[in-house]
């Protein structure tokens, strides 16, 4: 059973879903209905990943009813600026054959754009009309945060950014945190160099519990108070990444696996990604 954490806005979110990143349409629909008969309740796509009619088809085929499934996805920069997120959000809700998503994401700040704003207006209304349950932002910066919550009504329940041991952000977690925002993670099993899973103080902490050292990257974040995401469409691996709720980290080894962290310059800077 996974474990779900309350979001600000009364509703709740699975604390590890299947990111589904860069699987095609076909792909994609075969990983979903695998992931669900695993036990997977959340899936993460976006307009981006063109694979919106994919998800829609696995999750239909899974006979799992719809209420039962954790629904993301996120408009990019096509679609920032007043009002252009309702023709987006009525794109992807007609591509996923779904009446609502459970949370609806502004994929990147853009800040040059200066337009993140407008777009999360928008974004309160979409809430308002019952076209999503629960609006956040992704890539957001504290600073892109702070702007946001200051000229508008509703606080963000979620930050999607890049995290891993080897990029932990922790300012960025504590400012959410600070402001009852959860912080979800993308890209949860890798560091900038992309060998994380090779560290030697992962295989000893997993070697410990019997884990592999993904699973122990996994576990990591959930000790965390993270959503964590990682994206696979092979069967095994996505029902390792599930198997990390009957085993615990000791503060011992939550200390070991921190000393992986790059730093504060690791990872995409979201002032220039994303255009």
């Amino acid at each position: 059973m996974i474990p779900s954490l309350q979001l600000n806005d009364g509703h709740s979110i699975p604390q590890l879903g299947l990111g589904t990143w860069p699987l095609n349409d076909e792909q994609v629909e075969r990983a979903v209905v695998t992931a669900v008969e695993l036990g997977y309740r959340h899936i993460d796509t976006a307009m981006r990943y063109g694979n919106e009619t994919g998800v829609g088809r696995g999750i239909r085929a899974s006979g799992v009813p719809r209420e039962e499934i954790f629904v993301t996805t996120k408009l990019d920069g096509e679609f920032q600026g007043e009002n252009r997120a309702v023709e987006g959000l009525r794109g992807s809700l007609s591509r996923l054959d779904l009446d609502y998503v459970d949370l609806l994401l502004i994929h990147w700040p853009l800040p040059r754009r200066a337009e993140f704003i407008s777009t999360w207006r928008t974004f309160e209304q979409l809430q308002a009309d019952g076209l999503v349950r629960s609006i956040g932002v992704s890539n957001f910066k504290p600073a892109h945060l702070g702007v946001l919550i200051e000229a508008t009504d509703v606080v963000p329940a979620v930050n999607q950014i890049q995290l891993s041991p080897a990029i932990q952000r922790l300012d960025h977690r504590v400012y959410d945190q600070e402001h009852g925002i959860v912080t979800e993670s993308w890209s949860p099993l890798g560091g900038q160099s992309g060998d994380l899973l090779e560290a030697p103080v992962l295989r000893e902490v997993g070697d410990k519990h019997g884990r592999s050292p993904a699973q122990v990257v996994l576990r990591w974040h959930v000790q965390n108070g993270l959503v964590v995401i990682p994206k696979s469409g092979d069967p095994q691996r996505m029902a390792d990444n599930l198997a990390i709720f009957d085993f615990e980290l000791d503060a011992d080894d939550l200390a070991a696996v921190d000393t992986l962290d790059e730093g504060p310059e690791a990872g995409v800077d979201s002032d220039e990604a994303g255009h």
